[in-house]
């Protein structure tokens, strides 16, 4: 399978240039120097204005990928993954379909070591966060070794609140197993450049139209949706906007679950949609 050429200027490129206030040079109708997408908010940019639906012509929502064996819910909330290898940073942008960047999206990372194992019996090497305000991310890991039947690649789900979860992969370029992985799809390439770190980007586009809710809500003068304290003891039914901590346990559609992660809980984020937050014990 071929690597995927980059393509003309699109508008979600325009964007980008519009938040760092540079030109996008064109030669014969082709970007020059598209600004990768982790320089936008170093430059100090701001959040980006809705633009029209599909505003990528022919840019479809980021494909979804087999989830594989190695998936382990309850990764620990960080955004540096520890680990012995050469050093990468991916970093970018979670859009909407309509190019309005999504924050507050979780984005749950597992991946194999340098020497092309995965950690099954603890958290090596996985790893989840949420974007910001911006709707921008940036992981900090190592790049992952290879092992039989596949090529270099990261794992990752993404959710933006009460939404489905996106299951998917991020490739390298220039890998040579790339041509022979039946998975491999070069539609998930990242840009990859420099060697210690290796930086590379990627922006996710989710079959979301629209901005995400906020994690710190404004309380209005109907209903408070400052988060109410922790459960203390026992079992409670589940609830927006409460603060809950690992090893609580509360009831949802008649199920038991319990917290694997603290965290303020949001409109989207029920118990069975949310599995690195919660794991249903009853």
């Amino acid at each position: 399978m071929e690597e995927e050429k980059p393509r003309g200027i699109t508008r979600k490129t325009l964007l980008k240039a519009a938040l760092i206030g540079a030109p996008v040079p064109l030669i014969a109708g082709k970007v020059a120097h598209a600004s990768l997408a982790r320089d936008v908010v170093a430059a100090g940019g701001t959040t980006l204005s809705p633009t029209p639906y599909n505003c990528d012509p022919g840019d479809a929502p980021t494909i979804a990928q087999t989830e594989g064996p190695y998936f382990k819910p309850g990764s620990p909330q960080r955004s540096t993954i520890p680990g012995s290898g050469t050093p990468l940073v991916v970093s970018g942008f979670v859009f909407g379909i309509n190019c309005q960047p999504l924050a507050n999206v979780l984005l749950d990372w597992w991946q194999a070591d340098t020497n092309g194992n995965y950690d099954n019996v603890t958290y090596n090497q996985r790893g989840h966060f949420y974007t910001d305000a911006n709707g921008a991310y940036k992981l900090t890991t190592i790049v992952p070794g290879l092992y039989p039947g596949r090529t270099r690649h990261l794992h990752v789900k993404l959710q933006a609140p009460n939404r489905p979860i996106l299951t998917t992969q991020l490739y390298f370029p220039g890998e040579p197993r790339n041509s022979t992985d039946t998975i491999y799809d070069p539609r998930l390439l990242m840009t990859v450049s420099g060697s210690n770190p290796k930086q590379g980007s990627y922006d996710f586009v989710l079959n979301v139209a629209g901005p995400t809710p906020s994690r710190t809500p404004t309380p209005t003068p109907t209903r408070s949706n400052t988060p109410s304290p922790s459960p203390s003891t026992g079992t409670t039914t589940w609830a927006a906007w409460k603060n809950y901590n690992a090893g609580d346990t509360v009831l949802y559609s008649g199920s038991t679950y319990r917290c694997l992660q603290s965290h303020t809980a949001l409109p989207g984020w029920e118990p069975p949609n949310v599995p690195s937050l919660w794991q249903r014990v009853g």
